[in-house]
C-alpha cells in the first residue's frame, strides 16, 4: 500500500528545514502547508491544535502508529519520530542512539537558540545593543568551536549521517550572519560543504524558498507579530 502523504506545516527558516531535508533524505511522500510566522498563520485555532506552542513546524502524519493519524510538533521530535518510523538516520542500537540524542539536544538547548539570538540581536533588533550583540555572538563562537572538536577527524557528528546534521545544517549555512569566521573552524566548514553537496539537502532548502523573501524579518509589521508575541 502507498504511503499517504505527511502533511508538513512550514515556512522557510533552520528549523523549518530540518525537517524538509528529512523528508526528502528518507523519499517520504508529503505536502507543504505554509505558516507564514511573519503574518501571525502560527496563532490560528487549526494550528494551534497540532502545536500548541506556535511555532512551526508541525507535521501531521495520517499513516501513524497504528495505522491512525499522528500530529508531532517540535523539530527534534519530528526527526526522531521520522527516524523511528522510517528507521533511517537514527540509530537502532542504544549506544548510538544516545549519542544522536545528546547532539540533537545540544542543538534543540544551544546552538539553534543561541544562534538565533545572534541573528536577532545582530540582523533584526532595531536597537542595536552592544552588549547583547557581543554577548550572543560570542557564545556562537564558544558553539562552533564545540562542534569543531566533535569534528575533528569525523565525516559527519555523529558515527554515521544523520537527523542531527540535518537539525545543524541550516543554521550553520548562516555563519556569516552570525559574524563568525570559518577559516577558525576549519572541521566545521568542511563538513558544510559536505552537508551541502547532498541533493536532499539542496531540495530540502529550496522548499518554498520564494517565501522566505516574501515576508522579511525586518519588515516592521512581521517584527510586530514575530518580537512581540505575547501570550493569547
Amino acid at each position: 500500500m502507498s504511503q499517504r502523504p505527511i502533511e508538513l506545516h512550514y515556512w522557510p527558516t533552520p528549523n523549518g528545514w530540518k525537517i524538509t531535508i528529512m523528508l526528502e533524505e528518507c523519499g517520504l511522500p508529503y505536502t507543504v502547508i505554509p505558516v507564514n510566522i511573519g503574518k501571525g498563520d502560527q496563532f490560528k485555532p487549526d494550528f494551534l491544535k497540532i502545536a500548541p506552542n506556535n511555532r512551526m513546524p508541525a507535521i501531521l502524519d495520517p499513516d501513524g502508529p497504528g495505522g491512525e493519524p499522528i500530529s508531532v510538533f517540535e523539530s527534534g521530535a519530528i526527526l526522531m519520530y521520522l527516524g523511528r518510523k522510517t528507521g533511517k538516520f537514527y540509530p537502532p542500537d542504544e549506544r548510538g542512539r544516545v549519542a544522536v540524542e545528546e547532539w540533537l539536544m545540544w542543538q534543540m538547548a544551544g546552538f539553534g537558540p543561541m544562534l538565533g539570538q545572534t541573528h536577532h540581536f545582530r540582523i533584526y533588533a532595531p536597537e542595536k545593543i552592544e552588549y547583547a550583540i557581543n554577548r550572543y555572538t560570542n557564545e556562537a563562537n564558544r558553539l562552533y568551536g564545540v562542534l569543531n572538536r566533535r569534528l575533528e577527524g569525523r565525516e559527519f557528528i555523529c558515527d554515521s549521517y544523520s537527523i542531527v546534521d540535518m537539525a545543524c545544517i541550516g543554521w550553520a549555512k548562516l555563519w556569516e550572519r552570525q559574524g563568525q569566521d570559518m577559516a577558525q573552524f576549519p572541521n566545521v566548514k568542511a563538513w558544510i560543504e559536505r552537508m551541502l553537496a547532498r541533493p536532499a539537502v539542496q531540495k530540502g532548502l529550496m522548499v518554498n524558498k520564494e517565501d522566505r523573501a516574501a515576508t522579511p524579518p525586518t519588515d516592521p509589521a512581521a517584527q510586530a507579530v514575530l518580537f512581540g508575541q505575547k501570550a493569547r
